[in-house]
């Protein structure tokens, strides 16, 4: 069984078992999180569609806090002197898909 759920604007196609970095800050003592925008559940029998299904949700538990790549992005004019070089790294919530509630 499989579902996708949407966070933060992003869609994931999860199952149990599966880790997966969300862009989402969580509470130091938090130890699960309830996804509740569940666009589809499928896998067994014929799936079931819609934005969002009401009464399905997905819980998962939270691993760690991780940071993705370190992205740069250089500004530079050309004949005038200016070169300005700035990086972001994007912190992330490592989580651990634990049930899909249909």
């Amino acid at each position: 069984m499989y579902a996708i759920i949407e966070d933060s604007g992003t869609q994931f196609k999860v199952t149990t078992g599966d880790t997966i970095k969300i862009d989402r800050k969580v509470a130091e003592g938090e130890k699960t999180v309830t996804f509740d925008r569940v666009l589809v559940v499928a896998g067994e029998g014929e799936p079931k569609v819609g934005a969002p299904l009401s009464g399905v949700t997905v819980t998962a538990d939270v691993i760690r806090a991780v940071k993705g790549p370190k992205v740069t992005s250089v500004k530079h004019k050309r004949r005038k002197g200016y070169y300005k070089r700035t990086g972001h790294r994007q912190k992330y919530t490592s989580v651990k898909i634990s049930a899909i509630n249909a």
